[in-house]
């Protein structure tokens, strides 16, 4: 067992280290802060919940990709104790969305289809270019795995929210943009809970 944890981190280092990774998460990390501000001014300007969540996801994406870049050199440790706190974001941010959703239901809004449906293309084209830029890092450390299934469900949530905007110009009803603001939300926790998993196996194996 010791062999292989010190392979894993060793690896996982060497990795890390890597400068075509650190400019891959510095990409990311503009892109990211980019897009959140203008998915954050199209989002309330449109009033559509689902562009918003996609918005304060671009944001929680940004400081993700700080703290990834700031613990890139640092111990197998540190880096499983920076994706547990990342997973946990996750998981509170998709508890956030799924009460934003139902509290926007219950008073009722209809959002602009048009500037969704733009503003969703938009973002699925960055996220499409993020996540193609981080595959090859797919299979590292829980902080590494933790980038691509942030980008891998960022690309899915803006394909819903381009779905939803098509939903409310056809029905002229809020309800496919809450519906994708919900889906949205179990992304993020189902995401959350795969991180937090793989974090705490990782901080298990260091501690044996």
């Amino acid at each position: 067992m010791a062999d292989n944890c010190c392979e894993s981190a060793c690896g996982s280092k060497s990795a890390l280290n890597d400068p075509r990774w650190r400019r891959a998460l510095w990409i990311a990390l503009g892109v990211n802060a980019a897009m959140f501000a203008v998915e954050f001014v199209a989002g309330s300007a449109a009033d559509s919940r689902s562009l918003q969540a996609d918005a304060l996801d671009f944001l929680g994406d940004s400081a993700n990709y700080a703290i990834s870049l700031t613990v890139a050199g640092m111990a197998l440790v540190w880096r499983a104790r920076s994706a547990l706190v990342k997973g946990l974001t996750l998981l509170a941010f998709g508890g956030w969305v799924l009460a934003t959703a139902i509290f926007a239901f219950l008073n009722g809004a209809s959002p602009e289809p048009e500037t969704m449906g733009i503003v969703g293309a938009m973002a699925l084209a960055a996220n499409v270019g993020v996540a193609l830029l981080l595959y090859r890092f797919r299979s590292g450390d829980a902080n590494m795995r933790s980038v691509w299934i942030c980008s891998r469900n960022d690309a899915i949530g803006n394909i819903a929210v381009m779905i939803a905007a098509l939903g409310v110009f056809q029905t002229g009803n809020a309800w496919p943009d809450l519906f994708v603001a919900g889906v949205m939300a179990m992304l993020a926790i189902s995401g959350g809970v795969q991180i937090v998993l793989h974090a705490r196996e990782e901080l298990t194996v260091v501690s044996a």
